[in-house]
């Protein structure tokens, strides 16, 4: 057994199965009764209609968001609030192709800004966007079923995850 510090770890991880559409919603309703949600950034990666989404749906509804939530596919942000005050901000870079825009479109400031982060596509800005406290990487599975795994590089993200997963 070596007596050197690792140079190199790998953030803490899980693997979840979500069957149905009920289960991505009881795991949003875990997720948003986390009091360290309220200024994190989650970064949700999958292919389209791997339901990165309809988790955000989700879980805007079970932090209360009321009314239409729509993606923000030609928006690029949209903006949500809770009835507790909580600022959501939901990218979905997408069609992020300029790093011009980030600046020119306020980004900077929503990230430095207190609130809760959900970002769809965050490869296409990754340039430009800090790091994730939370990466879902959602895949499609046969029938409704999707695999999610959950990175968690920052403590914040390590702490949620492991709330999550006790």
């Amino acid at each position: 057994m070596s007596s050197h510090a690792r140079i190199v770890e790998s953030p803490p991880a899980a693997r979840l199965l979500w069957r149905t559409e009920d289960d991505t919603a009881a795991f949003a309703r875990r997720l948003a009764a986390l009091p360290g949600l309220r200024n994190a950034f989650i970064a949700l990666q999958g292919e389209l209609g791997a339901g990165k989404t309809t988790f955000v749906r989700h879980l805007l509804r079970a932090l209360g968001v009321q009314g239409r939530i729509k993606s923000p596919t030609y928006a690029v942000v949209e903006p949500h609030e809770t009835p507790g005050g909580l600022s959501v901000s939901h990218f979905d870079f997408y069609r992020f192709a300029d790093p011009r825009e980030w600046e020119d479109a306020g980004f900077r400031d929503l990230f430095a800004a207190p609130g809760l982060k959900l970002a769809e596509w965050p490869e296409h800005a990754a340039t430009v966007l800090p790091p994730a406290d939370l990466v879902l990487r959602i895949a499609l599975q046969p029938g409704e079923a999707r695999a999610v795994h959950l990175a968690a590089p920052t403590g914040l993200g390590a702490r949620l995850l492991r709330e999550l997963t006790e």
